[in-house]
């Protein structure tokens, strides 16, 4: 039996599984949490991975391994390599200014011609900027630019060629998914002076070896790593609620939208994944169950005996700001309380509702393009809740399929460190387990109301919501 291993660095966690190359079969798997926080220090993820690998029972036995990795974080490095400060994550919205001043120097327009996307304050580009603004000294140190997935294969590589994928680079603001190239250009623009970045490698290029002599894999970002584990294809749409959620189609062409609700990145299989992220997903969850004093399960079981629309609650569950709309400063609301409608099962209803508001809207920005939509896939931490499962169809519209739970990131780079290590043309063809149908009536009423809650946020803001 010839085993792979695939590696999912999240925001909260460090994951490992080890598999059979041709079945895919688990043999073993590990995990190692990481710091909690919006800015993290790259030593704690390669401490969590080599936890997680100790976990899975090591590597000695493994031909091959992959990273798939949170995106967009910001990883610094001066001449000699070393970490100039700690990175800057995806969630971090203190570049929200550096963002706004990035569009404004150009268009909305022109950022999506050229990379496909528009910044947010989520992207490295605008966190570069942030860095050149704010900590001039270290942004001046910075020789290198990488993302988290890049430097942890960069380590485990012996720290010698720094490589990334097409997936992570097409989040990075300064890679262009349509051309396939850098636009060193506007990572000058963002940081005020050139940097070296990544060589970007194709879906099957090796990264390299370990010192060991595992083949590595080029990785992927993590959305992109999850779409190969659950073995996604051209008309699929997959909702994932995980920290933060995202909406993603398999594509063929590249997207650029200039009102930056869809961010147009590639896939880890020589395609494209259009792309809407909301900040806020599956800690909605467990910050609701908290305030109500119960678990996630109770949770769910309490939205399910209230009727669909909580008698008019509405959440607007803007827990971190938003990302889609750009909302970085929001906070959270309740809408609609009346002394009726007040109850622990309104709530948690609410709750689930108004996160998958965010998801449905996301959906719509992709049909809008013409993305076709032939089956919706629902994974993630946030879809074990049987809740979230039997109320998507209501508000997302279509009927959801929900696979095997799984950790679909660490699958997905798994499936690439295999199809690195045969060399064939297509992924390998894997079991990913038997998928369960949800379906429900949409009940439109539910996001006509959400959609009014969101007004009312955005008249306190004084300003409309611009994409994101």
């Amino acid at each position: 039996m010839t085993l792979v291993a695939g590696v999912d660095s999240s925001t909260q966690s460090c994951k490992v599984v080890v598999r059979d190359a041709e079945t895919g079969e688990l043999v073993r798997s590990g995990q190692a949490p990481h710091p909690d926080g919006t800015e993290v220090h790259p030593d704690a993820w390669w401490t969590a991975l080599r936890s997680a690998v100790d976990q899975a029972g090591g590597l000695t036995d493994v031909a091959a391994l992959s990273v798939g990795g949170q995106q967009h974080g910001m990883v610094c490095l001066d001449e000699d390599g070393h970490v100039v400060r700690p990175a800057l994550l995806w969630n971090d919205m203190r570049s929200a200014d550096a963002a706004t001043d990035l569009v404004s120097e150009h268009s909305a327009a022109f950022w999506a011609d050229a990379v496909g996307s528009v910044p947010l304050a989520s992207f490295t580009v605008t966190k570069l900027r942030w860095l050149a603004d704010h900590e001039p000294s270290l942004a001046a140190r910075t020789e290198t630019v990488a993302l988290p997935h890049d430097w942890l294969t960069w380590r485990l590589g012996g720290s010698t060629r720094l490589t990334t994928d097409r997936s992570d680079a097409s989040g990075t603001g300064y890679w262009s998914p349509a051309a396939g190239t850098y636009r060193p250009d506007l990572l000058r623009t963002a940081l005020g002076h050139d940097a070296t970045v990544p060589d970007v490698l194709g879906p099957t290029e090796a990264a390299g070896h370990t010192p060991s002599g595992v083949l590595l894999g080029p990785g992927a970002g993590d959305n992109a790593a999850s779409a190969l584990g659950v073995a996604a294809h051209t008309g699929d749409v997959v909702v994932s609620i995980g920290t933060s959620g995202t909406v993603f189609a398999v594509a063929t062409t590249p997207v650029a939208d200039p009102t930056g609700i869809i961010a147009g990145f590639a896939d880890a299989a020589g395609g494209f994944l259009p792309l809407v992220c909301t900040l806020n997903a599956a800690r909605v969850l467990t910050s609701t169950a908290r305030m109500l004093g119960v678990d996630v399960d109770t949770l769910s079981r309490l939205a399910l005996t209230a009727e669909p629309g909580a008698e008019g609650l509405v959440m607007v569950p803007y827990l971190q700001g938003e990302r889609t709309p750009s909302r970085p400063t929001a906070t959270g609301a309740v809408h609609g309380m009346t002394l009726a409608n007040t109850t622990q099962a309104n709530l948690a209803r609410a709750a689930v509702e108004g996160m998958l508001c965010g998801l449905a809207d996301g959906l719509d920005a992709l049909t809008r393009q013409g993305i076709p939509v032939e089956r919706v896939l629902l994974v993630g931490g946030g879809a074990r809740a049987e809740a979230v499962r039997r109320i998507a169809p209501a508000v997302l519209g279509h009927p959801v399929l929900v696979p095997p739970p799984g950790e679909y990131v660490a699958d997905g780079a798994a499936r690439q460190a295999a199809w690195v290590l045969s060399g064939d043309p297509k992924p390998p063809e894997w079991d990913t387990g038997k998928t369960e149908l949800f379906d429900a009536e949409p009940v439109p009423a539910i996001r006509a109301r959400y959609a009014d809650a969101q007004d009312q946020i955005v008249n306190q803001l004084n300003g409309p919501a611009s994409g994101g």
